[in-house]
């Protein structure tokens, strides 16, 4: 098979000669391989696994998976890739961490835009 992982920007990878897929959907984890017939599957936040002449993992956001033929489409929101399960908790939890920060510097950046817009409009209100 040939497995391509979509991110919204760009094609992280395409890989050829992938022997097997393991997904995380909704219904629990599922197994592709070459011979299943096509398929479509929501995907949730988790770890995917494919391997070639090795096993790789990949910890990714929610998606969809396509299979149509021999050809397998994965499109994400996020994904971060691991030679072992260890380095990618490290890696995930890392990124995590860092979206945290920028989410809490644009909530205080937005309650301060807020803030100023309810001075300006008590201001416009009392002339």
């Amino acid at each position: 098979m040939t497995l391509k992982i979509l991110l919204p920007f760009h094609v992280l990878t395409e890989i050829k000669n992938v022997k097997r897929i393991v997904m995380e959907t909704s219904g629990g984890s599922y197994g592709l391989l070459p011979q299943r017939l096509d398929c479509v599957a929501a995907l949730v936040p988790g770890i995917f696994t494919y391997e070639t002449d090795r096993v790789h993992y990949l910890a990714i956001d929610e998606g969809i998976l396509i299979k149509a033929g021999t050809e397998v489409l994965v499109s994400v929101r996020k994904a971060v890739s691991g030679a072992d399960l260890g380095k990618l908790h490290e890696s995930v939890e890392k990124e995590f961490k860092q979206i945290d920060e920028a989410e809490k510097n644009n909530r205080s950046v937005m309650a301060k835009l807020e803030s100023s817009l309810m001075m300006q409009l008590e201001k416009f209100g009392k002339k």
